[in-house]
């Protein structure tokens, strides 16, 4: 079965309280053995979104840590990560999920949209946010993530309305979802089911800003016009 076992829990556990190379290479055969574990359930997930949607690409990231620029020097992530990549040109928006012990959760949607990209929203949002906020505010979409999360800036970007009444919206950098799982749910039978349908429930959101993202201001497609 795919599922998220207790000795993977346990091990990132221990891995917190001795992160240093010489416990990790002490228990780098566990460290192997449950990382086989997760890559099968990462596997398993992608195959389930995959009846759904268009995935290009899984990415399980590696556990080492990139230290260079870091305060934080210790070696290792205490989790484990897969980025799952929509496909096509049309298909904007990543789903990701983080297991960790007490803090696993699953997020999706835009980390760090380019400078056109983000102009191309916020400008949506200032002709009309109609669309967004009916999505954002139905019962699914808050049963699941709550809010629309993301970094956002202190005032009006430069060339909008300060006083816009979506002011609160274009000043977004970021356009994410998230939800967080206890470890009780991470280990239960159906948490491949349930990270999928959390997923499903990202849909129209995803839909809708791939849409932005793939038509000008007059709802053109981009992409068509890219194809002449």
């Amino acid at each position: 079965m795919n599922l998220i076992n207790k000795k993977t829990l346990e091990f990132l556990y221990k891995l917190k309280k001795n992160n240093n190379r010489d416990w990790f290479n002490k228990h780098k055969a566990v460290f192997i053995a449950e990382q086989d574990k997760v890559n099968v359930f990462y596997a398993a997930l992608n195959e389930k979104l995959n009846t759904h949607d268009a995935i290009e690409k899984l990415k399980v990231f590696r556990i080492y840590r990139d230290v260079r620029f870091s305060k934080d020097k210790t070696p290792y992530k205490t989790h484990f990560g897969g980025h799952f990549v929509r496909a096509t040109s049309r298909l904007r928006g990543g789903y990701y999920l983080q297991i960790s012990p007490r803090e696993s959760f699953l997020a999706g949607g835009f980390w760090a949209p380019n400078k056109e990209d983000l102009f191309r929203i916020r400008k949506e949002f200032e002709m009309d946010a109609t669309e967004i906020r009916e999505i954002i505010e139905d019962t699914t979409f808050v049963t699941h993530f709550g809010e629309l999360k993301g970094n956002a800036l202190k005032t009006a970007p430069r060339g909008f309305d300060k006083e816009h009444p979506d002011m609160d919206l274009i000043k977004m950098k970021q356009f994410i979802v998230t939800h967080k799982f206890t470890d009780e749910e991470v280990l239960s039978a159906d948490f491949l089911e349930k990270v999928n349908n959390y997923f499903i429930a990202m849909r129209p959101f995803f839909n809708y800003m791939s849409e932005i993202l793939t038509t000008d201001l007059n709802g053109v497609s981009t992409i068509d016009k890219e194809a002449i």
